[in-house]
């Protein structure tokens, strides 16, 4: 494979991957609107994997590396965490960024079956 192409598609996981560290280090990510702070967070959680899932798939063409690999991710950014004052970690997070990693290879799969289904309408 062209470096060119490894960088075209390798480069935007690494991307992703280094925002969604940056993110974990921040100490507080509180919003101040409670409950809803909570539900805010898990949100985050399965959006950011969606777009990593989502990228190792582009990256990868293979759903089993996508996953193990964002799941790995994650679990290596629960323990980034633990080192960072005012964060916890927790197994329960890493098992919302595998579903969010999930929902991110379904929406690869949706997208290459929509292009297979209009590709063959214009035929």
């Amino acid at each position: 494979m062209a470096l060119r192409r490894r960088f075209a598609l390798w480069g935007p996981v690494v991307v992703w991957a280094t925002v969604i560290f940056g993110l974990s280090s921040v100490p507080s990510l509180s919003s101040g609107f409670g409950v809803w702070d909570e539900v805010l967070r898990k949100g985050a959680h399965l959006a950011e994997y969606a777009v990593l899932g989502l990228l190792l798939m582009r990256a990868w063409g293979r759903e089993l590396p996508a996953l193990t690999a964002a799941v790995a991710y994650a679990a290596t950014d629960e323990i980034h965490q633990r080192f960072v004052q005012g964060r916890h970690s927790s197994p329960f997070d890493v098992a919302f960024d595998a579903c969010g990693a999930a929902i991110g290879l379904l929406l690869w799969q949706l997208s290459r079956r929509w292009e297979r289904l209009r590709s063959v309408e214009s035929s």
